[in-house]
């Protein structure tokens, strides 16, 4: 598959002020030195604890805020160095959903006009041919086409949420930045709306970067799963092998709380213990090993915890804190 996306050592910094002049005393690094890659087709799931960066990064992409470093290369041109003109233009191939479609939808506009915007703005069509465009779109994600006249207000969680995949498809997108779409849904509901995302897939050749906090929402859409913490990606990976062979201390605890279906069976729980540090003030050294107390974590102050590929395709962060004894002697000497 060929690469539609390249980020590469991103970072979004966000200036913490204070005082009679408003002066910067800190910064919350939020995205720290984030790289990653999605080719045509593919969905990578990131995953990770809340605040741990994920939405900055989806919204970093498109450009919805700008990063401090790094570069976010998509479909051959750099976003990070684009005129507010050029991202424009290519948002026609790189749209958005978002988690809350209470608030991601205009409650002043009717459900034609929110799906007709995009439209208007991209000049595709006249007043007719866009009329007609939504409802097929609104047919495409299993609503009537009387939808149009409506309001947000008048729908359900569920509802709103697929007329905000409408929107996102309005465009024939190549890249889809979905920040937990699913995570302010009903149960039910979740599984109902996961399946139409894999539908407009299938059917239009869609790349997805599939945001969650929870691995079992990703596990069954995702080609590859990335693994974030505290504005790091700690461990990377094809879905299968994430599962089934887990190296980083902070994946396996994610994994362990994935409920089981049968209650009966004993699953054995990894509780994580003490506070997620802040971004504001992150640790010297692994920022989970800290977390942990880990007693190898004055070793890690000052060392460069960058990933490894342990495996063809299994990179993992090389961190004596979070990684198995013969683990960590297999990749010190790749990090070295």
């Amino acid at each position: 598959m060929s690469e539609l996306l390249s980020v590469e050592d991103l970072k979004v910094h966000f200036p913490v002020r204070g005082g009679l002049l408003m002066r910067q005393t800190k910064t919350v690094k939020a995205v720290d030195g984030v790289s990653l890659n999605i080719s045509v087709g593919e969905t990578l799931g990131l995953v990770g604890e809340s605040g741990c960066g994920k939405s900055t990064l989806g919204k970093a992409i498109v450009r919805l805020v700008d990063p401090n470093a790094g570069s976010v290369v998509f479909n051959g041109r750099d976003i990070t160095k684009a005129s507010r003109g050029s991202i424009r233009s290519m948002r026609q191939d790189l749209q958005m959903i978002f988690q809350d479609p209470v608030e991601s939808l205009n409650a002043r506009h009717s459900i034609a006009e929110i799906l007709e915007e995009p439209l208007i703005i991209h000049r595709r069509g006249n007043r007719i041919e866009r009329k007609k465009k939504v409802a097929e779109l609104l047919d495409r994600v299993g609503l009537p086409s009387s939808s149009a006249d409506r309001y947000p207000f008048e729908f359900s969680g569920g509802q709103r949420q697929r007329i905000g995949i409408a929107r996102a498809i309005a465009l024939k997108p190549k890249l889809i930045i979905a920040d937990e779409p699913v995570s302010a849904l009903d149960v039910s509901v979740q599984s109902q709306v996961m399946n139409l995302l894999l539908e407009l897939q299938n059917e239009m050749g869609l790349s997805y970067l599939f945001i969650a906090h929870d691995l079992a929402v990703v596990k069954h859409i995702s080609d590859r799963v990335a693994v974030m913490y505290l504005g790091k990606i700690v461990e990377l990976a094809d879905a299968e092998t994430i599962y089934r062979n887990p190296k980083h201390a902070y994946t396996k605890a994610l994994i362990s709380a994935i409920p089981h279906p049968d209650p009966s069976r004993k699953v054995e729980r990894v509780l994580l213990e003490g506070d997620v540090p802040s971004p504001i003030d992150p640790p010297k050294g692994s920022a989970f090993g800290k977390r942990i107390e880990h007693p190898r974590y004055e070793e890690t102050v000052g060392m460069e915890l960058s990933l490894v590929e342990i495996e063809p395709g299994h990179w993992v962060a090389a961190d004596p804190c979070c990684l198995e004894e013969s683990d960590w002697e297999k990749v010190r000497g790749m990090a070295g």
